[in-house]
């Protein structure tokens, strides 16, 4: 696992990146009492939480955010699966800290997190929310950037308040999407199926019919949780993956485009300029 560790305000993120190949299990505790929100651009991790005389266990996956309370008697154990690296950003801050807050952040916290800012046990689970476009595009830039030193910390940095104030203006928002927990699961399987066989995707039909959900209401659920429809999210899916593996240096730009499902390397090519600016060539391994 690499971590990056920044400060914020008094606030503490760590940018995590997985990179092995095999599943991973890490095990921390906390010196304080702390409260944390997490946002997971890709993965899938198992979290099993053990505090005194409790435990829970919660499935955080890619485009998830959520939060949580622990105190130091608490103790995390995240079962990282293999099937895509993780990248996460995690923002902790012990409450001392968020009541030193100005008055405006502070009621932020108050108002839409106060079972864990006034906890009744050792953990609490606050409000998770599936990340919305923005958000999505805000994390990506975190892992995607290229700047360095100095200027790259302030971009994180802006990039983190970004995304804090997407969570809360989620939470504050009358317009969240109505979906019930039963077609959100199914929504969540059509999303990790279409990521695993991006090179060879089922069509709408075939993928209703997967996840036992009429296209209809799989075409509206889906946009409604993640902001675009099934295949365009699929392209960003590929592309973020190409990305990725250029990144590597270990394939040609041709191999890449036909791993993430793309027949023409010009199309894959052209697509890649307008998503992140410059050319698949241009990719630094």
């Amino acid at each position: 696992m690499i971590t990056d560790i920044i400060e914020l305000n008094n606030f503490i993120v760590l940018i995590e990146t997985s990179v092995g190949n095999e599943p991973e299990v890490a095990t921390c505790r906390l010196d304080d009492d702390v409260v944390g929100i997490a946002f997971y651009a890709s993965g899938e991790v198992k979290l099993e939480i053990v505090g005194d005389d409790d435990g829970a266990t919660l499935q955080n996956r890619k485009g998830v955010a959520t939060s949580f309370y622990g105190n130091r008697n608490v103790k995390f154990v995240h079962n990282i699966a293999n099937t895509e690296p993780l990248r996460s950003v995690s923002v902790f801050s012990t409450i001392r800290n968020i009541q030193q807050q100005p008055q405006q952040e502070r009621e932020l916290y108050t108002q839409y997190l106060n079972p864990l800012i006034q906890p009744s046990s050792s953990f609490e689970v606050g409000p998770t929310v599936s990340m919305n476009p923005e958000m999505q595009t805000a994390i990506l830039k975190i892992f995607n950037t290229r700047y360095e030193n100095t200027a790259r910390l302030l971009f994180l940095k802006s990039q983190v308040t970004e995304l804090l104030s997407h969570y809360f203006g989620l939470l504050s928002s009358e317009d969240q999407p109505a979906i019930s927990h039963a077609d959100l699961e199914k929504i969540q399987l059509a999303r990790e199926i279409i990521t695993q066989s991006m090179d060879k995707p089922p069509s709408l039909n075939e993928l209703s019919r997967l996840i036992g959900l009429n296209s209809n209401k799989l075409k509206r659920n889906f946009k409604e949780l993640f902001g675009v429809p099934v295949f365009k999210y699929l392209q960003n899916e590929r592309l973020q993956k190409a990305h990725q593996l250029l990144s590597l240096g270990e394939m040609t730009v041709q191999e890449v485009a036909w791993f993430v499902g793309y027949e023409s390397v010009s199309s894959f090519s052209n697509a890649f300029l307008k998503k992140y600016g410059f050319r698949p060539s241009n990719v630094k391994g």
